[in-house]
């Protein structure tokens, strides 16, 4: 039952990829290892942990930031934070 739900879900995050800026390096990037290490590290949390810490790395790095919510950094701090405590 819980191999259908995984299945279900993402078959609807699937649907989502068409909609991601994949000219744009500070979205792609972040987009394409969010993809890659969710089932590489057989979790999805982790994977989007990791999508909010490049994306908001990448968009300060590039001096993007203004273009970002705020809530991505929060985030992208929160799960910083939660490494930095783990490890």
């Amino acid at each position: 039952m819980i191999v259908l739900a995984l299945i279900v879900v993402g078959t609807m995050m699937v649907r989502s990829v068409r909609r991601i800026g994949w000219d744009d390096p500070t979205e792609a990037i972040p987009a394409f290892l969010t993809i890659l290490l969710m089932p590489l590290t057989v979790s999805i949390t982790e994977g989007i942990a990791f999508g909010f810490i490049s994306i908001a790395t990448l968009k300060l790095l590039t001096g993007r930031a203004a273009e970002t919510e705020r809530l991505v950094f929060l985030f992208a701090g929160l799960f910083l934070v939660r490494y930095v405590v783990l490890t």
